[in-house]
């Protein structure tokens, strides 16, 4: 048996909830899979997962394993990438996480300047709206926006920031009051991102002045480009990220509003970080993307 090996495919298991999913992502069969697992528990001479008609869950000491072989495939993948690291060239394994908008809007366009600069890297880009844990997730750097709460054992680096644009589009503005002021929007329908919080309500600030304005509206998402769209076809007013609809400003979609005033949805602030753990510290792959994004954001 190819310790190795087994010790990736059990933890991939688990991780996918499957030996189907499992093999999907290994680019293996699923009898291959399964009797990797099986060889593994035989070995050990216990039960790592248990297995029924319709699903696989892991057992008391399949979890105590999985932590421990987790650790080992995490050290065994920073030794490699360390050797890798002493090198000048960028090379080696790199997994990001991205918020889905910034990545689509920022990121993918110009992806392939990124390899093409550093032919040697493979990368891993993963795109979701949710916080993830980068050691039992596998992610060497995790792209946050706003200001992040983060643990001592995480470095954060901040690599840019950005604006809140109170926005509409030029039909909603025709019929509907002019806002002139931020207390002008207590009339108005307020397109508003979902926290998870029930504070609901805009900040505005002005010549060190804070203005505190609650808002209502018939539309919340967690997802910004429904806002976006939202507000493209005169459904309210929405308060988004300027990077996300610059260009809509630009092409006279969407029209900016207040711009006197910096905004900022409770306490969220206006910072781009990228986190990583303390053992990828003077990584070259990490260098690379930062150097990469911080090339787009001042773009």
């Amino acid at each position: 048996m190819d310790k190795l090996l087994a010790l990736r495919t059990f933890v991939t298991t688990v991780r996918c909830g499957g030996f189907s999913a499992a093999a999907r992502q290994l680019g293996l069969a699923t009898s291959s899979v399964t009797r990797a697992v099986n060889a593994l528990e035989q070995e050990l001479g216990c039960v790592l997962l248990n297995r029924n008609t319709r699903q696989v869950s892991v057992s008391e000491a399949g979890r105590d394993y999985f932590e421990r072989a987790l650790a080992i495939l995490d050290a065994l993948d920073e030794a490699d990438a360390a050797v890798a690291d002493k090198d000048d060239e960028v090379r080696g394994r790199l997994a990001v996480s991205v918020p889905v908008e910034f990545a689509r809007r920022l990121i993918a366009p110009h992806l392939g300047e990124l390899l093409e600069r550093h032919p040697r890297l493979e990368l891993t880009l993963r795109v979701t709206d949710e916080v993830v844990d980068l050691l039992s997730e596998r992610i060497d750097l995790a792209l946050r926006l706003g200001s992040s709460i983060v643990s001592d054992d995480v470095i954060s680096q901040q690599v840019g920031r950005f604006r809140r644009w109170l926005v509409a589009s030029p039909e909603y503005l025709a019929r509907t009051p002019p806002i002139a002021h931020p207390s002008a929007l207590q009339a108005h329908a307020c397109l508003q991102y979902d926290y998870g919080s029930p504070a609901h309500y805009w900040r505005f600030e002005q010549d060190g002045a804070t203005l505190q304005v609650p808002v209502t509206g018939r539309l919340r998402s967690n997802n910004a480009d429904i806002l976006r769209q939202a507000a493209l076809t005169g459904q309210g007013v929405a308060l988004l990220s300027d990077w996300l609809v610059r260009d809509d400003v630009a092409e006279g979609q969407l029209q900016r509003l207040l711009p006197d005033y910096e905004v900022a949805p409770g306490p969220h602030e206006g910072t781009i970080h990228l986190l990583y753990l303390p053992n990828h510290r003077g990584s070259r792959r990490i260098a690379a993307f930062s150097a990469f994004l911080q090339g787009l954001l001042q773009g």
